[in-house]
């Protein structure tokens, strides 16, 4: 406990030391003070920060759950940048509202119970919901290892099942459809090399000439990059090159001859070096409002709102008051809004497709919404699929083709061959083929 040492001046004051001890147990002034009372609320202060830092005091669990997890936990724990952000922005979101003024020690697994009833009634989802309070048991677990607390409420506190994500595997032919819909032969060069070799985004986006050997046609993948938030990167920077893939070991991955010659004459071509990237970005400039203003005249009239009331296409009209969405609506709109930007009528807004402290990674945003979904549009292939989907079919066509499963996990990069085991029966024919050989099994003993 913090005390008071009284002191007499050599002019007659008398004062008071405000004592407490440091976690090494090494007695240490606080401040001087003239009155009594005020001595004794430093000292006993600066004694409950001290016990925060002291192994085994249990004065250490009576600091708030924001305090702890502001200023211990995330600052001091070791975890990628990216998960850093992740962390961050679930922690800020969901848990201190709900927590933060709570001291650690009373924190009890009813609490958690009852947060965990009311994230599922303000609609959580399943997911979701377990990999927060994953990271809610991750911070306690480090409490209790470092004898802040002494009790796990996180334990035994179950949330609710979250069911499996359905693959969505694309076939052969629907890739050929969205390959031939991707706009310039560089995009399809990057789709072909994604669908080939299986990798990552941010392994895929990080390959650099000297990874390619271009008499096998092997890449060594050895690095990743990530895209964060500047506040999040060493350097304030958007992207951050990890010298290691996800699965933390180098692998070695092939492509075939016919995308092996496309990548060296792509190289050739750009006069790329040994440290250049194989994918190149730049940065584009920032939209324009060259647009043509669609003629309202030729484009006829809106369905009717709800008064009954119908506008013409290609007009602020048609979209605000008529709700139409078509894209003449849209575009008139558009550079209506433009127009008054450029006026100083409105405040600019923070643009859609925003500039990055480019270093020539492709930004995973904006190829997914400036090139990956207007070539779906275009293929219509009937499914919704995300990039990191060639990934998927990739594995699921290997297996499909009868490669082990061991190859499959070494060529991806995965943890546990449970991981590559998922790609079983992944692809709509094989189930066609499973119940068509049973039918021939079947019709034979008929005979």
């Amino acid at each position: 406990m913090g005390w008071v040492e009284p002191h007499q001046a050599d002019t007659g004051q008398r004062t008071y030391y405000a004592r407490y001890r440091d976690r090494n147990g090494i007695k240490q002034t606080q401040g001087i003070y003239t009155v009594k009372r005020d001595a004794e609320a430093a000292a006993r202060s600066a004694d409950v920060r001290s016990a925060e830092g002291r192994i085994g005091d249990p004065r250490r669990g009576r600091q708030t759950f924001d305090r702890y997890v502001i200023e211990q936990w995330l600052p001091y724990h070791v975890i990628e940048a990216s998960t850093l952000q992740g962390y961050t922005y679930q922690i800020n979101k969901h848990l201190i509202p709900y927590f933060g003024a709570m001291r650690l020690v009373d924190i009890t697994p009813t609490h958690i119970r009852e947060w965990v009833a009311k994230m599922t009634a303000d609609g959580m989802k399943p997911k979701t919901l377990k990999n927060v309070k994953n990271i809610l048991s991750a911070i306690f677990t480090t409490a209790l290892n470092d004898q802040i607390i002494f009790f796990h409420p996180c334990k035994g506190v179950k949330t609710p099942h979250a069911p499996a994500r359905q693959l969505k595997i694309i076939t052969p032919e629907q890739f050929d459809v969205i390959y031939d819909a991707l706009p310039d032969s560089f995009m399809q060069l990057l789709v072909e090399t994604s669908i080939e070799t299986g990798l990552r985004w941010g392994e895929l986006t990080e390959l650099r000439v000297s990874d390619l050997d271009p008499r096998t046609g092997v890449f060594s993948i050895r690095r990743a990059v990530v895209e964060i938030d500047a506040k999040f990167h060493p350097d304030a920077e958007n992207f951050l090159v990890k010298e290691y893939p996800k699965d933390r070991d180098p692998r070695r991955v092939d492509v075939s001859e016919a995308v092996l010659a496309r990548l060296l004459h792509h190289i050739t071509q750009h006069g790329l070096g040994d440290n250049d990237l194989i994918f190149h970005w730049q940065n584009p400039p920032p939209a324009t409002t060259t647009r043509t203003p669609p003629d309202p005249d030729t484009l006829g009239l809106t369905e009717p709102n709800e008064q009954g009331r119908q506008y013409r296409h290609g007009t602020t009209s048609a979209y605000t008051a008529g709700k139409c969405r078509c894209q003449h609506c849209r575009d008139a709109f558009a550079i209506y809004r433009a127009n008054r930007r450029n006026t100083g009528k409105d405040t600019p807004r923070r643009t859609r497709q925003r500039h990055v402290d480019a270093d020539g990674h492709i930004p995973r945003e904006w190829f997914r919404n400036q090139i990956w979904k207007p070539a779906l549009a275009v293929a219509n292939i009937g499914i919704h699929v995300r990039p990191h989907d060639l990934r998927h079919a990739h594995a699921s066509w290997l297996v499909a083709a009868g490669v082990d499963l061991q190859k499959v996990k070494d060529r991806l990069g995965h943890a546990s061959i449970t991981t590559s085991e998922k790609y079983l029966h992944t692809l709509p024919d094989l189930d066609k083929a499973t119940i068509n050989a049973f039918a021939s099994i079947r019709n034979r003993s008929r005979r």
